[in-house]
Formats: structure tokens, C-alpha cells, sequence
């Protein structure tokens, strides 16, 4: 199996000004409060990759719970988003699982865990993850 796993994370919002003149400053505020379907764009920044292969081994190492399943997902529909309601059961799957990583996935969990709790201090902030 070939290909690479890669995170984004949602580095910053705009309003597409085709879709939003700049005559409408308050459309814009309503659009980035309210997000998409008005011409808000979001703009992501990678922030980890792996081989393909290295993904699925170290996902499998997460208990058989929703979590996991949620990260199987890459795989069977190409990508998912993580928001704010995968937060908790992410950080407990990945916590449960540590003690069975690998020193390398032992790192990508931390930089995992530490993007889960950057979307609890701002819930407005949320992952994709895409398999390329």
C-alpha cells in the first residue's frame, strides 16, 4: 500500500470578497461568526504526515471504540474532519493506547493530543486529516 496520511489544521478564516463586497463589512462578521455556505473560506496549514501504511499500524493500536473508527475513516472515505465532539474520545483512545506506541507514534500522538486540546480552548478550530 502506497500513498502518505497528512493532518491540517485550521490556521484562519476569510470571506471571499466575490462573494461578500467589501460594502457588507457586517456580512462579513455575521459570515466568519455563522461559517460556510456564505463565502467563508477556511485556510489549513499541514502539521504532521506519515506513510500510509505507518497510519494504519498505529491507528490499529487504538482501542476498538468510536475514536477509532472515526480515524479508520481517512482510509475508507479519504478524509475527516475532527471537531470539537471528537475531542474527548480521541484523547482518551490515543492516552489508553500510548503505553503500545512505538517511539515514533509515541510522537505523533503528542503532537495529536496537543491539536485536541488546542480545539478545546477554541472550538472553532478543527482537523482534516486526508489520505493523499
Amino acid at each position: 500500500m502506497s500513498g502518505k496520511v497528512e493532518f491540517y489544521r485550521l490556521s484562519k478564516k476569510f470571506v471571499d470578497e466575490k462573494e461578500a463586497p467589501p460594502q457588507v463589512k457586517q456580512l462579513e462578521y455575521y459570515a466568519l461568526a455563522i461559517g460556510h455556505h456564505v463565502g467563508v473560506v477556511d485556510c489549513f496549514s499541514p502539521v504532521m504526515n506519515m506513510a500510509r501504511e505507518e497510519y494504519l499500524k498505529w491507528i490499529a493500536k487504538l482501542p476498538q471504540t468510536e475514536a477509532r473508527r472515526k480515524m479508520e475513516g481517512v482510509v475508507k472515505w479519504g478524509e475527516v474532519e475532527i471537531t470539537k465532539e471528537h475531542v474527548r474520545p480521541l484523547i482518551k483512545a490515543l492516552t489508553d493506547a500510548t503505553p503500545t506506541f512505538l517511539p515514533e507514534e509515541k510522537k505523533w500522538a503528542e503532537c495529536l493530543l496537543q491539536l485536541l486540546r488546542s480545539i478545546q480552548r477554541e472550538p472553532a478550530i478543527y482537523l482534516v486529516v486526508r489520505s493523499l
